[in-house]
């Protein structure tokens, strides 16, 4: 199937009451992993590629490979740029075939975020491409420290996410409920009343970042509340680095010449293991047959 884009992707999500996954592919094996996860329990999913990242690999790469897995498996999948903050990152990201661009603005004030945004969704649906906003600040640091906290006074208003969203013409919206991050320092606590708030207040899906960390529960009460999109790396990366600080210990294979290939064989299955668990929970398992039509 070829690549969606954003919108479809998370209409379909919305109507069918469940959740979408948007998973970080920052290599081949990241890539394969979530595929094999995606393709074992016939789930749609997202891949994420962050600007902060592409200091490791090159944009265009990811794509390539993204879009070969996605035809060769058959499944709804949308390519993002997550976490945009640039717009010839934006450019190169249209010009590779991405069907989705979450433009991050929330550093910048609030009217050059408004006037940005609008820029990139001008750039964005002149070719199909979906646009994904944020407002208000979601807690941690994007590619930087492992551990992250949120703060109520950059929670997302929702008064202003309407006049965000009407302004802007964004596809769906990121909001700071009081997620974060990477890991989070202590245990998290969402403001859910803001969130059914933000639900009834704005047209697009809500989205969810900063999602590893959450309980169960959490995700489940967020995904009732209107949340089609639910970011997740920090659990994959943790994972993979358990996989191979194991393989490296274990002796059954630590004298093989081909050490390295089971090392990366165990980091396959860790990842996807974690990604499967996140999709039974999103409740996207069965849901690719949703958009054959």
């Amino acid at each position: 199937m070829p690549l969606i884009p954003l919108a479809r992707m998370l209409a379909t999500a919305q109507a069918n009451h469940f959740a979408v996954g948007a998973f970080n592919g920052v290599d081949s094996h990241f890539i394969d992993a979530i595929f094999d996860a995606a393709k074992r329990l016939s789930a749609p999913v997202i891949i994420n590629v962050a600007e902060v990242h592409l200091k490791f690999f090159e944009l265009e790469d990811i794509a390539a490979y993204v879009k070969y897995k996605a035809a060769s498996t058959g499944l709804p999948v949308t390519l993002n740029l997550d976490h945009g903050v640039t717009l010839p990152t934006v450019k190169r990201a249209i010009a590779a075939g991405f069907t989705s661009v979450m433009f991050d603005g929330s550093h910048l004030s609030y009217e050059d975020n408004v006037a940005t945004t609008a820029e990139v969704v001008g750039l964005c649906h002149a070719r199909g491409i979906s646009v994904e906003g944020e407002l208000g600040a979601v807690g941690g640091d994007e590619g930087g420290n492992l551990e992250g906290a949120a703060s109520t006074a950059l929670y997302t208003d929702p008064a202003q996410a309407d006049d965000y969203v009407r302004r802007t013409g964004i596809d769906a919206l990121a909001v700071a409920i009081g997620n974060s991050h990477g890991k989070y320092k202590g245990v998290p606590k969402l403001d859910f009343d803001r969130l059914a708030t933000l639900r009834d207040t704005v047209s697009v899906p809500l989205v969810l970042h900063g999602g590893s960390g959450l309980s169960p529960d959490d995700f489940r009460h967020t995904i009732k509340l209107g949340i089609a999109k639910i970011n997740f790396f920090t659990g994959m990366s943790q994972a993979v680095l358990a996989a191979l600080k194991d393989g490296i210990a274990d002796t059954t294979i630590a004298a093989k010449y081909d050490h390295y290939l089971f090392l990366m064989q165990r980091a396959r299955q860790d990842i996807a293991k974690a990604v499967a668990e996140q999709i039974e929970i999103f409740g996207s398992v069965g849901k690719a047959a949703s958009y054959d039509n």
